[in-house]
């Protein structure tokens, strides 16, 4: 590899030929601040706030070192007098237009424009004159729009761009220039699937997911209802971070004791009806392609992927295997099964989901989800959600004892931890559908194939001489590659797909914590949070979700008609429909 030699604040370092400033000074370990740049999603220079002084032999001048290349003997001044009041004057423009209501801002002190205008100590009253007022779109079931906090860094843009389905984007010019949809349409009138990866990767309050946490502290102070909540496999492997703590750290035993010091009823894990739904969904495969069924089966677990579907490739929702996604069923499961056991009617239960994914507050919404005639979930909140919970009821997270969740709707497996990562829905239904169709327990459970944080992963598995073809798609442009495979007449013969709608998997969900865009470049959260997942299920007792005893009672004393049939199928299934892309009514 060419080097190139340069000096950052006249430190001497070697960066590859072709890096940037910005990267160079990264090398040399200084971080230069940035508002729009993401590390190969959005490097297009736009905030100017990552301005330094380079000199390539013609005396200093300033340039962006997000997209501007080092040269052979570059000198580079990140923090000179002339480059402070540069980003100072750049952030004050910014504050000119801005909304500075940041006290009432659920982004304070979590806001990356606010760091930086600490940082450089700006005057948010330095420059006045006109300031466009904008309409706040409430209109989507999982987000709220402000785009008074908007700054134009456009990385909303460049997420919902690398998520294929675009439907964001610069509107007008100059001092009118927003971020909109086409028509100025609201944007539940477009072909958003909710992803939330939009309002992940937002430096300020312009993007929030709705927050619906005074839904739930009403529930648990009304003394009619029983509020049971139930955390997806995810929230352990990622609500440390919201409390200061490493990427990557395991906090179920915390999480449990959070929950129940908020007051709630029971404390169940979504990990349970992940069994569940791999018991299903294996035999349901096997069902098709036993008897000749629609193949290849895709699975349903994620709501934006199964949104996705929905809008852009309603012909093909046929293969969408037709389980609830975890959560669901652990709902439709409390409101029967548990209600009926504890004498509970279930108009008196209130189910709240703790889940790492905007999509299921669109999902817990849907029709064909109330097994009991009542919706299976009644409230989804995300983990960002459940963190500032915590942090209102003064419960102090990190000095928390662990706690074990509440029996019996709580006991997983190994099989069922990895759900949160990419590759992890489908190496747990393998697990399992191998041990049906040969009828022998397999020792072997890890299928490295599947695993890793690849938009498209592709494998073979052998059971009793039948090759089954497996494909794992994370993040909608993935999606949009497989779908666009099958519309063709599925040429690689693929058998079964898993797909998530979020890159990753619900480790990397647009509900998930915020971390500033200086980590994300670095840090590849998605593998090092999957990687807290994987190692649970490594020391597991028992990690195939048909060998859980729970999920044995369950079918024993319940859905006693077997998998997929009668009851099981009833509150454990559910159906889709074509979703209309745009609606010209505003």
């Amino acid at each position: 590899m060419d080097m190139l030699n340069v000096k950052i604040n006249g430190i001497a370092v070697q960066v590859p030929k072709g890096s940037t400033i910005l990267e160079a000074a990264r090398i040399a370990g200084v971080e230069i601040p940035t508002l729009c740049f993401m590390k190969e999603k959005n490097e297009i220079g736009a905030c100017r706030i990552c301005v330094v002084e380079a000199n390539e032999g013609r005396g200093f001048r300033i340039v962006t070192s997000c997209v501007y290349p080092v040269s052979e003997g570059m000198e580079v001044l990140t923090n000179s007098a002339k480059i402070q009041k540069a980003r100072k004057t750049t952030l004050e423009l910014m504050l000119s237009t801005h909304n500075k209501e940041c006290l009432s801002c659920r982004r304070s002190t979590n806001c990356e424009l606010q760091r930086l205008c600490n940082e450089y100590h700006t005057d948010e009253n330095r420059f006045k004159g006109e300031r466009p007022v904008y309409e706040i779109d409430y209109s989507a079931a999982h987000l709220v729009r402000d785009n008074n906090k908007c700054i134009l860094c456009r990385r909303c843009v460049a997420a919902c761009n690398e998520q294929f389905v675009s439907v964001i984007g610069a509107n007008n010019r100059g001092i009118d220039t927003n971020i909109g949809q086409a028509f100025d349409l609201p944007l539940n009138n477009v072909p958003c699937i909710s992803c939330g990866q939009c309002t992940v990767v937002c430096p300020t309050g312009a993007l929030m997911e709705k927050d619906d946490t005074d839904k739930v502290w009403a529930a648990l102070n009304d003394p009619t209802k029983k509020v049971i909540v139930q955390p997806a496999p995810a929230i352990r492997a990622t609500l440390g971070e919201w409390f200061g703590m490493a990427p990557g750290t395991n906090v179920e035993g915390k999480l449990a004791a959070a929950l129940r010091r908020l007051g709630f009823y029971k404390v169940f894990d979504t990990d349970f009806a992940a069994d569940v739904t791999i018991v299903e969904e294996a035999n349901e495969l096997i069902e098709r392609i036993q008897g000749g069924g629609v193949l290849p089966m895709i699975t349903s677990c994620s709501p934006g992927w199964v949104k996705f579907c929905e809008l852009f490739y309603p012909d093909l929702t046929p293969h969408l295997s037709t389980c609830k996604s975890p959560h669901q069923m652990e709902g439709a499961i409390i409101k029967t099964y548990w209600a009926e056991k504890n004498g509970i009617d279930p108009k008196d239960i209130v189910t709240v989901s703790v889940m790492p994914c905007t999509a299921k507050k669109f999902e817990c919404g849907r029709e064909d989800e109330s097994a009991s005639g009542y919706p299976d979930v009644d409230v989804v909140i995300t983990t960002r959600e459940l963190g500032r919970m915590i942090e209102k009821a003064g419960i102090n997270f990190t000095a928390l004892p662990d706690e074990a969740f509440d029996n019996p709707l709580s006991e997983d497996t190994g099989a069922a931890v990895i759900f949160g990562a990419t590759g992890g829905v489908m190496e747990a239904a393998l697990r399992t559908a191998y041990d049906w169709v040969t009828g022998e327990s397999c020792d072997h459970v890890d299928y490295e194939a599947v695993r890793g944080t690849a938009g498209l992963k592709e494998a073979s598995v052998v059971m009793n001489g039948l090759e089954v073809k497996v494909a794992v798609a994370s993040g909608a442009a993935a999606a949009k590659n497989v779908m666009d495979q099958l519309a063709a007449g599925n040429p690689k013969g693929w058998t079964f797909i898993e797909i998530m709608g979020c890159p990753g998997g619900c480790v990397n969900g647009g509900g998930q914590p915020y971390q500033p865009q200086c980590v994300r470049d670095i840090v590849d959260l998605k593998a090092v949070r999957a990687k807290a997942l994987y190692d649970q299920d490594a020391g597991m007792p028992v990690r195939k979700s048909h060998e859980s005893e729970a999920v044995k009672v369950l079918y024993s004393e319940w859905y006693t008609e077997g998998f997929g049939k009668g009851k099981a199928h009833h509150a454990l299934h559910t159906s889709y429909v074509a979703r209309p892309k745009y609606t010209y009514d505003k």
